[in-house]
């Protein structure tokens, strides 16, 4: 029996081009629910986590339309309602997935705070874009109104926020404990609740968010996790992506896997952060890691599907797209 955390990406709750609501929202989870009760028929003992990005963005339109009501609530706020949010949505659908299978599972959602440095640099160069987009004139004007720091995203601008290196998880202990009791947890949604250390030593919310894939490895450490899943809507690290000559990657190396990042074979604004986690945690640890869809969850963990990443690989026999990864990175 292994122990996994699994990460879900936004589009195990809204998929590209649906309206985001509860409806959407659960028949879509519904579909996550069967990948992870796979898992937990095995045998696996299971910690989840999810991403929270359309969540987050649906209460920031709220919150800007009715800011002459009501005032906006900061960011740690949102990240802890979404939390809430999706993991009552979670356990939901796991629970109900169980019963069909006549089985009785304890599921809990864990509001989870993560640990960052007030000093982090991230703190002077704002880069997540959250909330909703707008016009130039619009997004400079609000900007100076509210105090923010705004930047262009693709056609429009959107405010942009710190992203601070996530460093340790509060609840870690009490994570631990349910997770050794059997329980099934839901934890680190978001990227968890970001917080810091205050002048009086307490920890306090701060306006950030924190990247949710580097989180899960802070997770996956903190539980003791044997391999951490990413699972998203690809079926596959891909090089070449998007282009006609796209290739999947079955293995890829540490060093391959950083190469990738470090010079945008892996683009920082999609798959990048997934390929930089998964190989922090073998680096950190030496056990597994693995990319690939949620539907195909079980195939990912045992290597018959996705992109595995592994300490070091030997001369690329195995696919075309491992001999095109070991061409651009000929030192791996």
């Amino acid at each position: 029996m292994s122990r996994i955390v699994v990460a879900l990406g936004g589009n195990a709750l809204i998929r590209r081009g649906e309206d985001g609501s509860a409806t959407v929202q659960r028949r879509n989870i519904h579909e996550a629910a069967r990948a992870v009760a796979e898992l937990d028929r095995a045998g696996h003992e299971l910690v989840l986590t999810h991403g929270n990005g359309p969540q987050v963005g649906f209460l920031a339109i709220e919150a800007d339309a009715a800011s002459d009501i009501v005032p906006p609530p900061p960011l740690d706020v949102l990240v802890a309602e979404t939390q809430g949010q999706i993991g009552y949505l979670l356990a939901e659908a796991l629970a109900a997935r169980f019963a069909l299978d006549g089985r009785d599972r304890p599921i809990t959602a864990v509001l989870t705070e993560c640990v960052v440095d007030a000093d982090d640099p991230a703190f002077g160069a704002p880069s997540k874009p959250v909330g909703p987009m707008y016009d130039e004139a619009t997004a400079r004007s609000t900007a100076a109104a509210r105090g923010w720091v705004v930047a262009r995203d693709g056609s429009g601008w959107r405010r942009v926020v710190p992203s601070p290196r996530p460093l340790s998880i509060i609840e870690a202990d009490s994570i631990r404990s349910l997770v050794d009791a059997g329980v099934i947890v839901i934890a680190s949604g978001g990227g968890g609740i970001p917080v810091a250390r205050g002048d009086d030593g307490t920890f306090v919310g701060i306006e950030a968010v924190v990247d949710k894939d580097l989180a899960a490895v802070v997770l996956a450490e903190a539980v003791d996790a044997d391999a951490l899943l990413l699972l998203t809507d690809v079926t596959a690290v891909h090089i070449g992506w998007g282009s006609p000559a796209a290739l999947p990657i079955r293995q890829l190396s540490v060093a391959g896997a950083l190469a990738g990042v470090a010079n945008g074979t892996f683009a920082p604004g999609s798959m990048g952060p997934k390929v930089s986690a998964a190989a922090d945690f073998v680096r950190r640890t030496g056990r597994r890691a693995a990319i690939g869809a949620l539907d195909d969850a079980a195939d990912v963990l045992e290597g018959r599907a996705g992109t595995s990443i592994v300490g070091a690989i030997g001369p690329p026999r195995s696919s075309v797209a491992a001999q095109v990864a070991w061409a651009a990175h000929p030192a791996i």
